[in-house]
């Protein structure tokens, strides 16, 4: 058992004794933190010596799967066309050009094998080339808390300049001219990304120039260009409102200035072609809709032209301007699909899918000028295809398949969406995939995984580590609670702050129906979730324990009163339209229901593995620490219950493109082992 060590919190005049409290270490120095993580990575170890065989053979056969030389679709800017690839056993990216043609000699530009060398932890947040093609801002984080390096390549040398800027964000911009390169500037304690930064080419970093301070820490702040190349955005946002300034990339040494003043509840997006703004807004529009304006007209809603309307059925996702066409990521019938709209009014038209469930979105498209568009496919049994149609021409081509090797084909296996209703009348999604041996009868287990947070939809998209899974007779499930966007923007409301349980209940309503119908083994039925998924499994797991064999909890958000109440921890404060704010009294109490460190009871409690990295900014590591401590300290069973902690990583897991694997490899031999007892 772990040291008791008693910490008294009142809030509201309500107390609180945490035990544990003392695990946390700001710094990471403390030596019996250290020495408590190291114990338990030594008895995690123990517990899983047995599956080390089976571990390497699903590393072994995950890694089969991938292509050795996987390289990105190359992009045409001017004269040059950028990609990436990957070397055989390489676990780092290669970034290159070819000048003319794809035909030409190869230019490498980075290669991030190289960079990696001598971390344990290596990152490239940010890779922005110059206008004029001669320099590479990039952004590298060798600690994996997301606290970025920035470093310029010149091209024409190959070298490095002597420019080195510390403690940004991974965003970042030129001006047209090349002189001056944009970034965020990162608080120290926060972590949030609050001043935007101007930094002249060839000087110190001590004579950078503050363009913008965000004062208001609620929200969070990103940078990018505009794909026309004119603007420099400056994007502000929280969960319920946003706001876009505007720097013209032409006039460095201007001011930033808002295409539309932050309004409370109101969010929009924006992208720029051929002189206007597309908007993509939810101005009198639950679901959003799509609006045009001029720059001069921009402060003015009144003086927006509606051009896609807001519907109950639909929600628009995302917006891409041509100078001739408008491309819309909507989200229809819960699945992703890709919309396209001639501005002269004749053309509007929904890409064609193969399969009923399914994933499509818009895919990078650098060209505002261009009537090639290129676009995303995938599904649960398709490995994912880029996509090109000329819309002038009508034709389609397929850029690129994702190659699986191994010895996959996708005729083996079967996919299906369900709706289960959950206890409130609700129709929840659900997906389904199987090989086709697998029958749904009730006598196969069952792995159901689900996010349910922020707004993000857990789409049916191609992930070729399952098929270690499937191939082993298991059904993996994604369970669409309400927390995400599947079906909507209610679909989200109705899943967060104060109807937060609408996550968990239809988590567990959807375990219970599939178990009921017969279609997963109710004695072999096993959760996952990571980050606020973790929270969600943690909550069910308090709520309903028999439901489930085994649960892995990856860097799960688990403390979330304690982390809610500290303003000083990294992310808290963007967090309080999530969650809510626990120094309101309704909140404190509705989070205190839930929270999974303080709602855990004495009762038997499923076979447990909870990961966590030691350097993780966005869950601290003494979250599932503490947890775990406590669930060890309270369970009335002696049921698998192990942790593991990353000493050299964050919130990502491990980085490299085959070091990720152990990861998955270690998760799944954990499941698999509980499921042939």
């Amino acid at each position: 058992m772990t040291e008791k060590r008693p910490h008294t919190i009142t809030t509201h005049g309500h107390t609180r004794i945490d035990d544990y409290y003392w695990l946390r270490d700001d710094k990471r120095e403390d030596p019996q933190v250290l020495a408590h993580l190291q114990a338990e990575n030594e008895a995690f170890e123990t517990a899983m010596t047995h599956t080390r065989q089976l571990q390497q053979t699903l590393y072994e056969e995950m890694t089969a799967r991938l292509d050795p030389d996987e390289s990105s679709v190359p992009c045409q800017v001017d004269d040059y066309w950028y990609y990436s690839r990957f070397e055989p056993e390489r676990d780092y990216r290669i970034y290159a050009r070819r000048r003319g043609s794809l035909e030409a000699d190869e230019e490498i530009l980075l290669d991030t094998n190289q960079r990696a060398e001598g971390h344990e932890y290596y990152a490239l947040g940010g890779f922005e080339v110059s206008d004029d093609h001669r320099f590479v801002a990039i952004a590298e984080d060798t600690v994996s808390r997301r606290i970025h390096q920035v470093r310029i390549l010149d091209l024409q040398t190959g070298e490095f300049t002597s420019d080195l800027i510390e403690g940004t964000s991974s965003s970042l911009a030129w001006s047209t001219d090349g002189a001056y390169l944009f970034y965020l500037k990162k608080h120290p304690e926060t972590l949030l990304a609050y001043q935007l930064m101007r930094h002249e080419v060839g000087t110190g970093s001590n004579a950078d120039v503050m363009v913008y301070e965000e004062s208001d820490n609620t929200f969070y702040t990103t940078l990018a260009r505009s794909r026309s190349r004119e603007y420099i955005f400056l994007h502000h946002h929280s969960t319920e409102t946003s706001e876009i300034q505007l720097l013209p990339a032409n006039e460095p040494l201007a001011a930033v200035k808002p295409f539309l003043p932050r309004e409370t509840g109101h969010e929009y997006e924006i992208d720029h072609a051929n002189g206007r703004f597309y908007i993509c807004s939810n101005w009198q529009a639950v679901n959003f809709r799509v609006l045009a304006t001029t720059l001069d007209d921009s402060t003015d809603k009144s003086k927006w032209q509606e051009i896609i309307a807001a519907r109950t059925d639909a929600m628009v996702e995302s917006i891409q301007a041509f100078d001739d066409w408008l491309v819309v990521g909507e989200r229809k019938d819960g699945l992703r699909q890709v919309r396209i709209l001639a501005h002269d009014g004749s053309r509007d038209r929904y890409l064609e899918a193969s399969e009923s469930v399914y994933v499509m979105w818009p895919h990078l498209n650098v060209n505002t000028h261009s009537s090639r568009i290129r676009y995303g496919y995938s599904s649960l049994v398709t490995p994912t295809q880029i996509l090109e149609i000329d819309l002038r021409k009508g034709t389609t081509r397929l850029l690129k398949q994702e190659k699986v090797g191994g010895g996959f084909n996708s005729h083996d296996y079967l996919t299906q969406r369900q709706m289960v209703t959950a206890r409130d009348g609700t129709a929840v999604p659900v997906s389904l995939v199987h090989h086709e041996d697998t029958p749904l009868d009730g006598s196969a287990p069952a792995l159901i995984y689900a996010y349910g947070s922020y707004g993000y939809s857990m789409d049916p998209s191609f992930r070729s580590s399952i098929i270690s899974l499937l191939d082993r007779g298991l059904i993996y499930a994604i369970a669409h609670v309400r927390g995400g966007q599947e079906l909507g923007r209610d679909w989200y409301d109705n899943g967060r702050k104060l109807n937060k349980f609408n996550s968990f209940n239809d988590f567990i309503d959807i375990t219970l129906e599939l178990q009921k119908k017969k279609i997963i083994d109710p004695d072999r039925t096993y959760a996952t979730g990571g980050s606020a998924g973790g929270l969600l499994v943690g909550a069910v797991i308090n709520l309903a324990p028999a439901l489930y064999h085994g649960v892995v909890a990856a860097v799960p958000f688990v403390d979330v009163v304690t982390t809610m109440l500290d303003e000083s921890i990294p992310l808290t404060t963007g967090e309080f339209d999530e969650w809510g704010n626990p120094k309101n009294r309704a909140y404190y109490d509705y989070m205190l229901s839930y929270s999974p460190y303080d709602q855990v009871k004495q009762q038997p409690y499923p076979n447990l593995m909870v990961t966590t990295g030691l350097h993780d900014s966005q869950v601290q590591y003494w979250e599932p620490a503490k947890w775990v401590a406590k669930l060890r300290e309270m369970r009335t069973n002696n049921n698998l219950l192990i942790l593991h902690t990353d000493m050299d990583t964050g919130h990502g897991g491990a980085s490299g493109r085959y070091k990720r694997y152990r990861e998955v490899a270690r998760e799944f031999a954990f499941v698999l082992d509980l499921a042939q007892r």
